[in-house]
C-alpha cells in the first residue's frame, strides 16, 4: 500500500517544490537583520504577550508597526522556537512561498490536468518577486498564501456545497486583511462572481449562504482593528504611520487611499520626498544619481553610503540614502557602471511618477521605482523585471482559456466548469493589474500580488492551447490525431514572440548578446509554430519552455546566489554588484556601549526620530528604544509638553538624532529643537580624551565602525550592497538628564 502511495506521487510537483525550496530558502542564513524594521517588531514580541498582541516595535511598547500582526505572529512563534536570527524570521516566508507554490497544483489540476497543475506551480516558482518576497520578512509571501487557501476553500466550497466552507472561505479574507489590510480586498470581486456563478444551489440558498459569507467576513475583518481602537490608548501602543492612533483609520488611509492617491499624511520625514510634485534642480539631480528610488534618510544614521564604507564625516548637506557602486567615494551608478537617468518630480522616489528612461531596471533595492502611470506600465522595465515576465502568457492564456473551453453550439451566456475558472483567475488578474496601473504610493515587490493570477492564466492557455490542438503530451510517437487548427497555432505564436521579446527588453541593459539570441528565438518559434506538423511536437514544446522560462529563471535565483534577504526585496542581475537594500539596521557599536552603560533606571535606552533609525540598536540590545515618530518620523505620538514629563520623571535620558533627522510634525519639530537647545551633546567615542562636551552647538562625533544588527556585516554586504538607510555610523547624542 506504502510503495503504491509513492508511485502515485506526482514527481514533477516534488521536483517543482523542491526547486522552490532552493530559491525560497537557501543562504537565508546570512539574511543578517532582513527587514530590520519587522525584525525589531519581533524582537520585542516576543519579550511580553502585550506586545505581541498589538505587533508593538519596540520592547517598551511604545508604538505598533505600519501593519496589523497577523504574519508578525508567526515570525514572532519562529524567533521564539530558535531565537532571533535572520533566517529564523524569513523561515515563515519561505515556508509560505512553498505552500504557495503546491496550492497553485491543487487549484489548477482538478479542471485543467496535471500538467496545467505543474505549469501553474513552476511559473509561480520561477517569477522573480515571489522568490524575492519568500526570502524575507515582510508580509507579502504570508499575505498570498492565505489569499490562495481561501480561494482553494471558495473552490471546495462550489464542489462540495457547504455552507461552512463558504464562511471559512469568506473569513480567510479577513484574517489576510489582519495581514496587510486592503491590499486583501482586491480579490474578493472575483470572489464573489466566481461563487454566484460556479455554486449550483437554489437561488435562496446561495443569497442565503452569501449573506453568511459577508458577515464571516466582516467579523473577522473588524474583530481585531476593533478590539485595538477600543482599548484604553494610555495602556497600548500607538498605532505606528497612524494619523490618529486607530487600526481602522491606518487601514483606510495610509494603507488605503494613500495607496492609491498618492501619500498625503506622514511625509517630510524619513522619505521627505514622497508625496511632493515638484522639486528644486538640485534634488532632481539627488535621484537621478540615486537608482534606489529613495529619498534622503533621516534620524541616527542618516549619513550617506561613503560614510559608512570609509568611516569618515559626511557633510550634513550631502543628500543621502541608497546604494554606492561598492567603492567609496564614487557616486551610486546604475546598470553597466552608468548613472542613471530621470527626473524627480513624477519620476524614480516619488510615488504616481516614472522613473528615468531605463532608470531602476532590474529593480533591486528599488523602493519607489514604479514606473509611469497607464495601461503598460507592468510591462515597463522598473515594475516588469519583477513580475512582467510572463504577462503576455497570462493575457493571451485568458483569451485561449475562455475560447478553448467553452461548449460548441451552447448560448454565450452558459459557461462550462473550465470557464468558471477562467472567470476566477480574470477577476484576480484583472483588478490587480488595474490598481498597479494607476496606484500612486506602493513599492515594485507589492506586485506579488499578481503572480498566482499570472501562474494560472499562464497554465490554462497551455491547457486551452493544447485543447484546442488536439495533443496529446503523453503520446509515445510523438504524434498528433489532426493538423492543429489555425487559431491555436496563431495564440501560440503570438504568445512565444510577444513573451521573448519583451525579455530582451529586460535583459538588454545587462546582456546585450543574450537579448539578440532572445530576438532571434522568438521570431524562430514564432514562425514555427505557424506551421503544422505532427511529428517532433514534444521537442518543439520543450523548445518553447526551455526559451520562455530560461531567463525568468535566472532573474528569479539571483536573490538566491547573492543570498540577499532584503527589506526592499527584489531580483536582478543588480544584486550581484550591490546586493539587497535594507531600511535601516546598522547599529554605531560605541554609541550602543555608551548609552547601555549610563542608561540606568531609564526606560529608553534613547530615543530617535524613526523606527529605521531604532530598529538596528533594539535587535541588537533587546532594549527599548524611542521611535519618536514612527516609521516616516512623522507619526504624532505625543505632545511636546508629555515628552517634557517623560524626561523629567526620568524615564529617557538620551535623544539620537542623525544630521538630516526632522519631521513634517508640529510637536515633533518642537521637541527636536527643544533637544538641540537644551540638550549636553556626548561626545561618546571612547577614543576621544573628552567624556563630554558642554556646549549645546550639535558637533557631530564620529566613528569607524558599524555592523548590522543581526552581528554579521557580511550578511548585508554580501554582494557589495549597501547597508542601508541606516547607512553611517555617524550621530548626534544628547544628554536630557541635566535639564530638570
Amino acid at each position: 500500500m506504502r510503495l503504491k502511495r509513492i508511485h502515485k506521487l506526482d514527481w514533477y510537483l516534488v521536483g517543482i517544490l523542491i526547486l522552490s525550496a532552493i530559491l525560497y530558502g537557501w543562504g537565508t542564513w546570512d539574511a543578517g537583520s532582513a527587514n530590520s524594521f519587522y525584525t525589531a517588531a519581533i524582537t520585542s514580541m516576543t519579550k511580553s504577550w502585550s506586545n505581541f498582541w498589538y505587533g508593538a516595535f519596540d520592547p517598551a511598547g511604545f508604538i505598533t508597526v505600519d501593519k496589523p500582526p497577523v504574519a508578525l505572529w508567526f515570525m514572532a512563534i519562529s524567533a521564539k522556537i530558535f531565537g532571533v536570527h535572520g533566517w529564523s524570521v524569513v523561515l515563515p516566508s519561505v515556508l509560505a512561498g512553498i505552500a504557495s507554490v503546491y496550492l497553485m497544483y491543487r487549484l489548477l489540476e482538478p479542471k485543467f490536468g496535471v500538467w496545467a497543475g505543474r505549469t501553474a506551480a513552476l511559473f509561480m516558482t520561477l517569477t522573480p518577486t515571489v522568490v524575492a518576497n519568500s526570502r524575507t520578512n515582510n508580509m507579502d509571501a504570508i499575505l498570498v498564501l492565505f489569499l490562495l487557501l481561501a480561494v482553494f476553500t471558495l473552490q471546495k466550497t462550489v464542489n462540495k456545497k457547504n455552507v461552512w466552507l463558504v464562511m471559512l472561505s469568506f473569513a480567510l479574507i479577513g484574517v489576510s486583511f489582519n495581514i496587510k489590510m486592503l491590499q486583501a480586498f482586491m480579490i474578493l470581486p472575483a470572489m464573489f462572481v466566481y461563487y454566484i456563478i460556479a455554486i449550483k444551489v437554489p437561488w435562496k440558498k446561495k443569497v442565503g449562504w452569501l449573506g453568511l459569507a459577508v458577515v464571516s467576513l466582516s467579523v473577522f475583518t473588524l474583530a481585531y482593528p476593533m478590539a485595538v481602537d477600543s482599548a484604553s490608548k494610555s495602556s497600548r501602543p500607538y498605532i505606528g504611520s497612524s494619523q490618529t492612533n486607530s487600526l481602522m483609520e491606518l487601514a483606510f488611509g495610509y494603507n488605503g487611499t494613500q495607496r492609491l492617491l498618492g501619500q498625503s499624511t506622514g511625509t517630510g520625514g524619513t522619505f521627505s520626498g514622497m508625496g511632493t510634485k515638484k522639486t528644486s534642480k538640485s534634488s532632481k539631480s539627488t535621484t537621478g544619481a540615486n537608482q534606489m528610488g529613495q529619498a534622503p534618510t533621516t534620524g541616527t544614521n542618516g549619513q550617506n553610503q561613503t560614510g559608512t564604507q570609509t568611516g569618515q564625516t559626511t557633510n550634513s548637506n550631502t543628500p543621502t540614502g541608497q546604494a554606492p557602486t561598492g567603492q567609496a567615494g564614487q557616486a551610486p551608478t546604475g546598470m553597466n557602471g552608468q548613472k542613471p537617468t530621470g527626473k524627480m518630480g513624477k519620476m524614480t522616489g516619488q510615488p504616481g511618477g516614472k522613473t528615468g528612461k531605463r532608470g531602476g531596471m532590474g529593480g533591486a533595492g528599488s523602493a519607489f521605482a514604479i514606473g509611469s502611470i497607464g495601461p503598460f506600465r507592468l510591462f515597463q522595465s522598473d515594475l516588469g523585471s519583477q513580475i512582467g515576465w510572463y504577462l503576455p502568457l497570462a493575457f493571451l492564456g485568458l483569451i485561449a482559456g475562455w475560447l478553448g473551453f467553452r461548449k460548441r453550439g451552447s448560448k454565450w451566456y452558459h459557461v462550462t466548469s473550465q470557464q468558471e475558472e477562467v472567470l476566477l483567475w480574470a477577476g484576480w488578474f484583472v483588478p490587480v493589474y488595474g490598481f498597479f496601473s494607476v496606484a500612486s504610493f506602493f513599492h515594485p515587490y507589492y506586485t506579488i500580488m499578481l503572480a498566482p493570477a499570472i501562474a494560472a492564466l499562464t497554465a490554462i492557455g497551455v491547457a486551452a492551447v493544447t485543447k484546442m490542438m488536439k495533443v496529446n503530451v503523453n503520446t509515445e510517437d510523438e504524434t498528433v490525431g489532426k493538423t492543429q487548427p489555425f487559431v491555436a497555432r496563431i495564440i501560440l505564436s503570438v504568445a512565444v514572440i510577444a513573451t521573448l521579446l519583451l525579455q530582451a527588453y529586460y535583459v538588454s541593459s545587462y546582456y546585450p548578446v543574450i537579448t539578440g539570441i532572445l530576438i532571434v528565438l522568438a521570431l524562430g518559434l514564432g514562425v514555427w509554430w505557424l506551421f503544422p506538423q505532427k511529428t517532433a511536437i514534444k521537442a518543439k514544446v520543450i523548445a518553447t519552455a526551455v526559451s520562455v522560462l530560461a531567463m525568468g529563471a535566472f532573474w528569479a535565483s539571483t536573490p538566491t546566489i547573492t543570498h540577499t534577504s532584503a527589506a526592499i526585496p527584489a531580483a536582478g542581475p543588480s544584486l550581484f554588484s550591490r546586493g539587497g537594500t535594507d531600511m535601516g539596521g546598522t547599529v554605531n557599536k560605541k554609541l550602543l556601549a555608551y548609552t547601555e552603560k549610563h542608561q540606568g533606571s531609564a526606560k529608553y535606552l534613547f530615543a530617535t526620530t524613526d523606527s529605521n533609525s531604532a530598529s538596528g540598536y533594539i535587535i541588537k540590545s533587546g532594549k527599548a528604544v524611542m521611535a519618536l515618530g514612527g516609521y516616516n518620523g512623522t507619526d504624532p505620538t505625543m505632545t511636546f509638553k508629555q515628552f517634557k514629563q517623560l524626561v523629567k520623571d526620568g524615564k529617557l535620558k538620551y535623544f539620537v538624532l542623525g544630521s538630516r533627522s526632522k519631521s513634517s510634525d508640529g510637536q515633533i519639530k518642537k521637541i527636536l529643537a527643544w533637544v538641540k537647545a537644551k540638550g549636553t551633546v556626548v561626545n561618546y567615542d571612547s577614543s576621544s580624551k573628552s567624556k563630554t562636551t558642554t556646549t549645546n552647538q550639535a558637533t557631530t562625533a564620529t566613528t569607524t565602525t558599524t555592523t548590522t544588527a543581526g552581528g554579521s556585516p557580511t550578511a548585508r554586504m554580501t554582494a557589495g550592497g549597501p547597508t542601508g538607510m541606516g547607512g553611517s555610523s555617524s550621530s548626534t547624542l544628547y544628554d536630557l538628564s541635566s535639564i530638570y
